[in-house]
């Protein structure tokens, strides 16, 4: 008997109705995995079946992440995934009547200055994380959304990149400027002459050409890239995206435009950005400037 086919037999009956449960509603596989950890934990909390918990264990449950230093993001997400493990899987929709939501602190997101970028991506190490860095900057991209570029995804002739089931199960397009465009032929220049990139295949593909790169080892990447750039700001693949946005929004470009390359559903996840963008506050004449004048 296989390995597979034994771990197969090892799923408990309320663990497979949970799995079912998501597939049924397809869920992401990634927040499959979020909400099979979230009741997992719980049930090495309590020490038994987590379909046993009443209303008061979940209580001492929420105590007991509030305590041990768990952020609210984290928080939430738990409480959103036990809350569908109780109310769709166990039928028990009064179970979670004692728990509750956290506040998140709002924190505006880290902003490189444009030499900032430059320098990062410089100092990316090679012309694979160079290109890769690049994406996320020129086109605003999410870590997820870069590694999941194919070849065939690249609209040269639009000017455009396809944008494949992003965030949201959405697909789009995003914009590829043509110094971007140059940047992506030399990277397929190079990994094709060396073998590390298969017709129609990833853009940037993993040790093993049939995978992706994973976005663990991009973020590794841009860690490495912002230590030798002698970056101290605290910088991630978001932060490039970030970045993106306020750059753009500096530019006077219109916010709505802006919403749209990125993909938000909701205007209000943009306006973040204008709370970032010191080029446009420099702009603003304040009014103990008017007094002087007067």
């Amino acid at each position: 008997m296989s390995t597979s086919n034994q771990a197969v037999q090892t799923i408990s009956p309320l663990r497979q109705r949970m799995l079912e449960d998501m597939r049924m509603r397809k869920l992401s596989p990634k927040t499959q995995s979020a909400y099979i950890r979230a009741v997992r934990n719980l049930a090495r909390f309590l020490g038994r079946s987590p379909d046993t918990a009443t209303p008061d264990d979940l209580r001492s449950y929420q105590l007991h992440l509030v305590d041990s230093g768990t952020s609210a993001i984290t928080i939430n997400t738990t409480i959103t995934a036990l809350k569908f493990f109780f109310e769709t899987t166990v039928r028990r929709t009064d179970v979670m009547d004692m728990m509750e939501s956290v506040h998140v602190p709002h924190k505006l997101p880290v902003v490189l200055s444009r030499d900032e970028v430059a320098r990062l991506i410089q100092c990316a190490g090679s012309l694979k994380y160079q290109a890769a860095l690049s994406v996320a900057y020129g086109a605003g991209l999410r870590a997820s959304e870069v590694v999941g570029l194919k070849v065939g995804d690249i609209d040269s002739e639009r000017m455009a990149l396809r944008i494949d089931q992003g965030k949201g199960s959405k697909d789009r397009y995003a914009m590829l400027p043509p110094l971007l465009l140059d940047c992506l032929r030399a990277w397929w220049r190079e990994a094709r002459a060396r073998g590390q990139m298969l017709d129609g295949g990833w853009i940037f593909p993993g040790q093993d050409p049939v995978n992706p790169l994973t976005t663990r080892q991009l973020n590794r990447a841009i860690h490495a890239a912002a230590t030798a750039a002698e970056i101290d700001k605290r910088v991630s693949m978001h932060t490039l995206r970030h970045s993106f946005a306020t750059h753009l929004l500096e530019q006077k470009v219109d916010i709505r435009v802006i919403q749209v390359l990125l993909g938000h559903k909701r205007i209000e996840t943009t306006t973040v950005y204008t709370q970032v963008a010191t080029a446009l506050l420099r702009e603003v004449i304040s009014p103990l400037e008017i007094l002087r004048r007067t």
